[in-house]
């Protein structure tokens, strides 16, 4: 009988020991993989300047030599038709290489913010996938913590990259709202939905659910918010959340006073439209 009940203290405590190390592992890899979103956004940062300042550069000397091609060249048409074609190919690349950069950090995500951002973002996505996307934004343009701002953007691009990949849908809402507790955004298609099967393995934190919805709930886990997924036969919605309850603290100076980081709507729109040229 002690014999019995010493065996099973034993395996009480191994049981206990295991629940602390899978525990210990799986916060360790929470941290790992928040860390590698981080290497992953500089290196998106880095690429985006790289592209504008390098090759973008580049690109801009070769149209301002072939413009000097053209003024030699009026004389001998076959030449300007060649010519010509050079010049339109060097603007067609300078276009993609803007594009490209832009995609992979926008400057109006650090100059104004995510509500700016995504309004560009969303005006391209919709022009290059032929999908109609309806924005809903909150009035208040007041900035949120760089962290946030970033992290929801890169939740729109992969919510937005998934509803032109799977959901067949022609048309799409996107509403930003910040309540006096959370940030939420949500992005909702009219499309073929999900299947109830795959809807529940989505659901849940398992290697199935593909690597762009893993990587949005990292990223909102790092921001102790959430992400939530609705469908039917009419559509499928994902909303994320994010509590608030930091922002306010991270938004004052050191006198305690807040810190006036509203961006005005003429700003906002005057680089909108610098990053549509």
């Amino acid at each position: 009988m002690w014999n019995r009940s010493k065996q099973s203290k034993q395996m009480a405590l191994s049981h206990a020991q295991l629940e602390t190390v899978i525990l210990e592992r799986t916060a360790e890899l929470q941290i790992l993989s928040q860390r590698l979103l981080k290497v992953q956004d500089e290196e998106r940062r880095k690429m985006a300047r790289d592209l504008h300042d390098s090759t973008g550069q580049t690109l801009a000397a070769l149209k301002i030599s072939v413009a000097f091609m053209r003024e030699e060249c009026k004389e001998d048409r076959k030449l300007m038709v060649i010519v010509s074609d050079v010049a339109e190919l060097a603007d067609k690349a300078i276009e993609d290489i803007r594009t490209m950069s832009y995609l992979l950090h926008p400057p109006l995500l650090d100059e104004v913010g995510f509500a700016c951002a995504a309004e560009w973002y969303i005006e391209g996505f919709a022009k290059r996938s032929g999908i109609k996307v309806s924005l809903d934004l909150a009035p208040d343009r007041e900035r949120l913590p760089m962290n946030l701002e970033l992290g929801l953007f890169r939740v729109l691009q992969e919510c937005l990259t998934n509803v032109h990949r799977h959901s067949g849908a022609s048309r799409a809402t996107v509403s930003f709202r910040r309540l006096p507790r959370a940030a939420i955004l949500e992005v909702k298609d009219f499309g073929r939905g999900i299947p109830a099967e795959r809807l529940v393995h989505l659901r849940e934190a398992s290697a199935e659910t593909g690597v762009g919805l893993a990587g949005m709930r990292e990223r909102l886990n790092e921001l102790n918010g959430k992400l939530e997924i609705e469908s039917d036969a009419k559509g499928t919605t994902l909303r994320a959340s994010v509590p608030l309850a930091a922002v306010h603290q991270s938004n004052r100076s050191g006198n305690g006073e807040a810190v006036a980081l509203q961006s005005p709507l003429d700003i906002c729109n005057s680089q909108i439209g610098a990053a549509s040229d």
